[in-house]
């Protein structure tokens, strides 16, 4: 059963699909973000600039990149796609950002627009572990072992069969489908970051999140 699909806002030429990206980058930024008072946290500004952008600037290497979210203004260069139904969660938003990339892109990083520490190296860190054939994706995970399953990197075929498992399993639809029910098929490398600098898996959930990551940036 396919994945939803997504209505989608053409970028520079309006056309998609028109060649084969070596990788790609989807930034989820349609969180409501209720223990922040459903502010639009990704554009708030740290280090002045949107959380949102500092994410995007982290992937501008990517073939191309991909924002999912509400309508509004992006960067040159950057598709803007809407998950199905808007609000659906994460995973939808995957499938809606999935379905803008040309086909045959073999990798892509799946990273939320909450996390104003990502940098170039880290993103390069876990595109360096599908060097290994066995692995279908690698994640950031903090100093505890957790998991930051929105700080990653993945083949695209594999996320897409495990998208398709899990909206059959669903019904048909994947509105509010949980990340890790999509992960749970997929062989995943959880890769503690060794690079100097601020945590870039750190994601702002609350006020004072925000102003840790603030302060990382002075």
């Amino acid at each position: 059963m396919p994945v939803d699909s997504a209505t989608c806002v053409p970028g520079p030429g309006g056309r998609y699909g028109d060649r084969v990206a070596g990788w790609a980058a989807i930034v989820l930024a349609g969180g409501s973000a209720r223990r922040m008072g459903g502010v639009d946290k990704p554009s708030l500004p740290v280090g002045g600039r949107p959380m949102r952008d500092r994410v995007l600037d982290a992937v501008a290497d990517a073939d191309v990149r991909v924002l999912v979210g509400p309508a509004g203004p992006v960067p040159p260069g950057v598709r803007l796609t809407r998950e199905s139904p808007p609000g659906g969660g994460p995973v939808a938003a995957t499938a809606a950002g999935l379905s803008l990339l040309p086909a045959g892109t073999p990798t892509v990083a799946l990273l939320a627009a909450d996390l104003p520490l990502l940098t170039r190296a880290a993103v390069r860190m876990l595109r360096d572990q599908l060097a290994d054939p066995a692995v279908d994706g690698a994640c950031l995970v903090d100093p505890d072992g957790r998991r930051q399953p929105l700080c990653g990197v993945w083949r695209v075929a594999p996320l897409r069969a495990a998208l398709d498992r899990l909206a059959a399993a669903r019904g048909g639809t994947l509105d509010g489908a949980a990340v890790r029910a999509l992960l749970a098929g997929l062989t995943v490398r959880d890769l503690p970051w060794s690079g100097t600098g601020p945590p870039p898996w750190f994601d702002c959930d609350t006020d004072e999140d925000v102003r840790r990551a603030e302060e990382w940036t002075r």
